[in-house]
């Protein structure tokens, strides 16, 4: 093999690897949000749909126990907690639940929640019309504030033989220091 033949093929085969490599990293980068698409698509791994508006009636007779539960990561010094630690919703009726927040802290400090719904099988079914998850929320040294949840659970959770069995539906919520507040 001469050594421009050699040279040609050395360069194909930096280029491939080099090539590969930019793949693999640039597919790292976007799986994060990818996943989160996906999630928020399908419900998968607990993620609730998000909807504009929801029923303003009960399409059904049937309820579901619906719990809140809430924490906070240790970077954040807040105190979070639900008012109520749990309701009964008619399937298809809009409700509305509200959180506590008080910034323990001697600053102002900025939070987001991440939120999911258990069990999983039940979150494609569980709609957030209003969420104080959906932007970050500032509070003062010292300030309190409270933090509504406007949802129904669609009534086609009756019609999914893997949901059957569901007669609780619990929200979670964890707030974390914002990236912005880093």
């Amino acid at each position: 093999m001469s050594n421009t033949t050699q040279s040609k093929r050395n360069r194909t085969i930096g280029l491939a690897v080099v090539g590969i490599v930019f793949s693999m990293v640039a597919l790292a980068y976007a799986s994060v949000p990818l996943y989160r698409i996906f999630c928020q698509v399908t419900g998968y791994g607990g993620t609730p749909q998000i909807t504009e508006s929801g029923p303003t009636t009960a399409m059904s007779q049937r309820k579901i126990k619906v719990r809140f539960n809430a924490d906070v990561n240790s970077s954040l010094d807040w105190k979070f907690k639900p008012y109520e630690h749990e309701m009964e919703v008619h399937l298809g009726e809009t409700a509305l639940a509200t959180y506590s927040a008080e910034n323990d802290g001697k600053e102002t400090v900025t939070g987001t929640a991440i939120f999911n719904v258990t069990p999983l099988k039940a979150a494609p079914y569980f709609n957030k019309v209003e969420c104080f998850c959906f932007s970050e929320q500032t509070l003062a040294a010292g300030e309190t504030a409270d933090m509504p949840v406007s949802f129904f659970v669609d009534p086609e959770i009756l019609e999914d033989p893997n949901t059957q069995e569901v007669r609780t539906i619990t929200l979670s919520y964890t707030f974390y220091r914002a990236k912005s507040d880093s």
